[in-house]
């Protein structure tokens, strides 16, 4: 069967058939806007929150979970992609699970967190949608959502600034990864439109600055649940 190629079926296979050559782009620190900016600026918002527990959405390799159980907080990882997770667990002894984002909008993940964050892996449409609606289930009262993705500004490129498909590339990562992801750009409006939904307030957003470039190398989504009453 034929996968349509502006999908979220098909964000899921191309990291399936990427897997390998991305845990090794990870682990040799390759990225260098992550290695310059965005991973730091990850770590410093989820412990900015103090949260006991997180649940790290898209988790990959597993490497941000490291960093925060450096930072003694427990962290729960998923990731529909099976070697992404293997690969985790045979780097740390953290809860690893197999588990796709349309298996957590159908509320078969049971977990409560202070905490859900996820880094550049809410690129779909339908099942990203999905996330910020099951994503309040997960939470204690008054928990935090956090989100980092590409900066709408920048990631727009010359396309119009409007919501849709965008096709993928992988310019700049070598030969062994192929079969581009596509992804969803969403605008700044639409984002916050998100958090606003499904119940989430009190949305904070940074801009991590490149040190080169002198423009956002992200931004970063930061909302809570409001306490819930008796």
């Amino acid at each position: 069967m034929s996968i349509e190629p502006l999908s979220d079926a098909k964000i899921v296979d191309s990291w399936r058939n990427n897997a390998r050559p991305w845990v090794e782009v990870i682990r040799e620190d390759r990225i260098e806007s992550r290695k310059q900016v965005t991973n730091q600026a990850i770590i410093d918002i989820v412990v900015s929150r103090s949260p006991r527990s997180v649940l790290d959405l898209g988790c990959g390799e597993g490497w941000l979970i490291r960093e925060l159980a450096a930072r003694n907080i427990n962290g729960i990882g998923v990731d529909s992609i099976s070697h992404l997770i293997e690969a985790a667990q045979h780097a740390h002894s953290s809860d690893y699970r197999v588990v796709s984002y349309e298996e957590i909008a159908a509320g078969k993940l049971k977990v409560l967190v202070d905490a859900i964050v996820s880094n550049f892996a809410l690129l779909g449409k339908e099942s990203v949608e999905g996330i910020f609606k099951a994503a309040p289930s997960l939470l204690n009262s008054q928990g935090t959502l956090i989100v980092q993705t590409l900066h709408p500004a920048i990631a727009c490129g010359d396309f119009p600034y409007q919501e849709g498909w965008r096709e993928g590339s992988w310019a700049g990562f070598g030969d062994d990864f192929t079969d581009p992801a596509p992804w969803y750009f969403r605008t700044l409006e639409s984002w916050t439109k998100l958090f606003a939904e499904n119940g989430f307030r009190r949305l904070e957003i940074h801009e991590p600055i490149h040190p080169k470039t002198q423009k956002p190398a992200s931004v970063i989504f930061v909302a809570e649940l409001p306490m819930h009453e008796d």
